[in-house]
């Protein structure tokens, strides 16, 4: 009698059992997966080889242009050029007798802080206006000597020169001091502006450099610009330059270190790389089979040659428990927007349906 109420109370628990959804912390890979079987998928699944890696690295990039524009650099002078809005500071020496310019005790005349006017000129007493935009402080000090010769041959002209608007650049944010810094000369480089703001705020993810001038954004990456000569570009009047954290992710979900949105820390990361940036994945419940990158195409790099994805959302599927996935996933690059998926093995189903047997077997020898 005890052996049949002990029988009879297992298949009890067993009946309760599989009238329940198990308690589970992720998908198991056949349930994602089996919509590619039905007559109509609306997604493609695409298992990552070392031999069609090749061809899945031609296909379109998701999630940003997969490329950045710069400028390309060039050196000018090491003289500056002078712009309407900078301020000249004028000094002009005469020692003769009756001068029209200076005073018999005052042998010089000061004019600081002419403005430049956006018609390139400043004025000048009895010489009305004299245009030195567009020309050096050696050649617009020339020019006003010049000017001054028929009514003062004896005079001499200092010239001095302070950046205005047109001929600053603003350093704007991710320095250790942003503001609004003059051009010294016609060949200061964006580095030397860098430098001068302090460098780069060192607790910036990946930072991006991005340089907006006449209306158009350029951008590069902070460590190229320090790693390749031909970025440290010369600036101009006007160029504002700032210094952000890169802002692309990627979605890590299912049976990993961790469930969240992981920001790129380098330029390009790859599938192995980003498993290992989210943790890896857990012991006692990851398929290693059933690893998954989830990525949506747009309509455009739709093809059916195999030059580009057949449907819209792809499923590309690694096998780490092989060699071949695992030298695939080292070079297969992870794009911005993309979803890392790590499905639970079944054997977790198991072990949770065999607990829960030990369990309710428990509770029977108790209640024996």
């Amino acid at each position: 009698m005890q052996k049949f109420f002990k029988f009879s109370a297992i298949l009890f628990c067993i009946a309760i059992l599989s009238g329940c959804s198990l308690p589970r912390g992720a998908a198991l890979s056949s349930e994602i997966l089996k919509e590619q079987n039905s007559a109509e998928p609306t997604f493609s699944v695409v298992p990552v080889t070392r031999a069609n890696l090749p061809q899945i690295s031609k296909w379109p990039t998701t999630g940003w242009s997969g490329r950045y524009h710069w400028l390309q650099s060039s050196r000018g002078p090491n003289s500056p050029i002078i712009r309407a809005g900078d301020l000249l500071n004028l000094v002009i020496w005469d020692s003769q007798e009756n001068s029209l310019l200076t005073s018999q005790t005052q042998k010089l005349v000061n004019m600081p802080g002419l403005v430049v006017m956006p018609s390139g000129t400043i004025f000048v007493p009895y010489l009305n206006e004299i245009s030195v935009s567009g020309k050096t402080p050696d050649q617009a000090r020339a020019a006003i000597q010049r000017a001054l010769e028929p009514i003062v041959p004896s005079a001499q002209v200092q010239l001095g020169v302070t950046a205005g608007k047109q001929n600053s650049v603003d350093l704007v944010t991710g320095v250790a001091k942003p503001g609004s810094y003059p051009l010294p000369d016609r060949n200061f480089s964006i580095l030397g502006l860098l430098a001068q703001g302090g460098g780069i705020n060192p607790g910036l993810r990946n930072p991006l450099v991005r340089l907006i001038r006449d209306g158009k954004t350029y951008e590069t990456p902070a460590s190229e610009l320090f790693s390749k000569a031909q970025r440290n570009i010369t600036l101009r009047g006007n160029d504002k330059i700032l210094v952000q954290e890169d802002k692309r992710y990627f979605t890590a979900l299912g049976a990993t270190g961790q469930e969240t949105l992981v920001y790129f820390d380098k330029e390009y990361i790859t599938a192995l790389e980003a498993l290992s940036m989210i943790g890896g994945v857990s012991d006692t419940r990851a398929d290693l089979k059933g690893v998954l990158v989830l990525r949506e195409y747009s309509r455009r790099a739709l093809r059916s040659n195999g030059k580009g994805p057949a449907m819209q959302q792809v499923i590309f599927t690694f096998d780490l428990t092989s060699a071949d996935a695992l030298f695939a996933s080292r070079n297969f690059q992870i794009n911005p927007n993309d979803t890392v998926f790590v499905t639970e093995s079944p054997v977790t189903s198991a072990r949770t349906v065999l607990g829960l047997i030990g369990a309710a077997l428990g509770v029977v020898n108790v209640l024996r």
